[in-house]
């Protein structure tokens, strides 16, 4: 190991030393104002280290450490010395050249003012600023978050940063905000996920990411229907608790069932809306058999009953093999009860091998219209848009099997 000489080295070295010392040390007879006093004094010395750290990495950096041995950069070498991540390693690096220019963000680190943080959020909020501005607006706009960083923490001052044009420069403030807001809505409704996974026991969990915007509109919509005062109306006294996760969670289930028919969007010409298969005894209450969803599960009778109850009943009869009886009609496009029908009958696209469910499909005349056939259940199936296109392709054969499915062949 190299003999330290410089001053950096050598008050390093000693710190070192006096930490060791520390290392079987027992804590447990200090004095609780003691204590409080010890930790305020190790977290302002943690930020003292991360500075003198973070300035040595970025020198360490510009006389190209590592590469003797090597290393394709010093940061590299550092994150293989020390079992760092090469990502933690680079914002080590990093972090030494952004103090070398934001001098009052350094200072407050090395006297142990600032926390680690503190620093990062105010370089950040710094750099976000438009670019031409005056440098002494910079300056004001460091010392504004530093003099803030005294009373906030890190999540508070991001805040503040967000607003710090209007702290420096006013009169630039309103068209930045703009220009910020729209480049963010952008990005958020381009990062929009939802994922939902059938864990085969009767539940679906899910994952969602949304823009702001309709994040909090679904959270109003939630809290609303979640409101104690909501609840002592609808379940009766006794439910004037803060709506906790299995509260809210019912309030969705709840919003779901709100939605009018309506208002659903059209899907191949029906509503998206739920289609239930029961029994007529089971309709009744003579018999419990499953439902059965139109998307593939099934449900209990009691559940089958209850929507029953509120949703628009249109009976369809199945003939002895679960046949749907005929419901044409002399017009050109299929009606909501045929479409109806050919989601029970079909079951999605008929084509060989397809998957696509009937709620996306379209129905299909076999003989066309316009060559005389007749828009009847008999001559009319199911087929996603690609095959629907297919079957409309001169380029194609199309062949109809007893199973109710239909191939398509390349014509030579």
């Amino acid at each position: 190991m190299t003999t330290p000489h410089h001053q950096v080295a050598l008050v390093t070295a000693q710190m070192r030393t006096a930490a060791d010392a520390l290392v079987g040390a027992s804590v447990w007879s200090m004095s609780a104002p003691e204590a409080a006093t010890t930790l305020l004094e190790l977290g302002r010395l943690k930020a003292q280290v991360v500075e003198l750290k973070t300035r040595v990495a970025a020198h360490a950096d510009e006389v190209q450490v590592g590469t003797d041995v090597g290393a394709t950069s010093t940061s590299n070498w550092y994150a293989h010395q020390t079992r760092e991540t090469r990502s933690a390693a680079y914002r080590t690096v990093r972090r030494g050249y952004d103090l070398g220019i934001y001098d009052r963000v350094r200072s407050g680190l090395a006297r142990g003012d600032l926390r680690l943080e503190q620093a990062d959020v105010i370089i950040r909020s710094i750099k976000a600023l438009p670019d031409g501005l005056d440098p002494d607006l910079l300056i004001k706009a460091e010392e504004h978050l530093v003099t803030a960083a005294e009373e906030h923490d890190a999540k508070r001052l991001t805040i503040l940063g967000r607003r710090l044009l209007e702290v420096i420069a006013p009169d630039l403030a309103d068209q930045h905000e703009s220009d910020l807001l729209e480049r963010e809505e952008a990005k958020a409704a381009q990062a929009c996920r939802l994922t939902m996974s059938d864990d085969g026991h009767g539940k679906v969990h899910g994952r969602f990411t949304l823009p702001a915007l309709q994040a909090a509109e679904l959270k109003k919509m939630l809290l609303a229907l979640a409101a104690p005062k909501h609840l002592a109306a609808t379940h009766g006294p006794g439910m004037e608790r803060r709506p906790g996760p299995e509260r809210m969670g019912r309030a969705f289930c709840e919003l779901i069932d709100r939605i009018s028919a309506k208002d659903l969007p059209q899907l191949g010409g029906r509503d998206a809306t739920i289609v239930v298969t029961i029994d007529h005894d089971t309709f009744l209450g003579r018999l419990d058999k499953a439902g059965v969803i139109d998307t593939g599960e099934r449900i209990s009778a009691a559940a089958a009953r209850r929507l029953a109850c509120t949703a628009r009943i249109i009976p369809v009869v199945l003939g002895a093999d679960s046949e749907v009886l005929d419901v044409g009609r002399a017009r050109r496009f299929f009606t909501k009860a045929q479409l109806t029908a050919m989601t029970l009958r079909d079951g999605g696209c008929v084509t060989e091998g397809c998957d696509w469910p009937p709620w996306m499909c379209h129905a299909h005349h076999w003989t066309r219209w316009a060559d005389g056939g007749p828009s009847d259940l008999g001559n009319a199936g199911l087929l996603c848009p690609r095959h629907h296109a297919r079957a409309h392709d001169p380029a194609y054969a199309m062949e109809q099997h007893h199973s109710g499915e239909v191939t398509f062949t390349r014509r030579q």
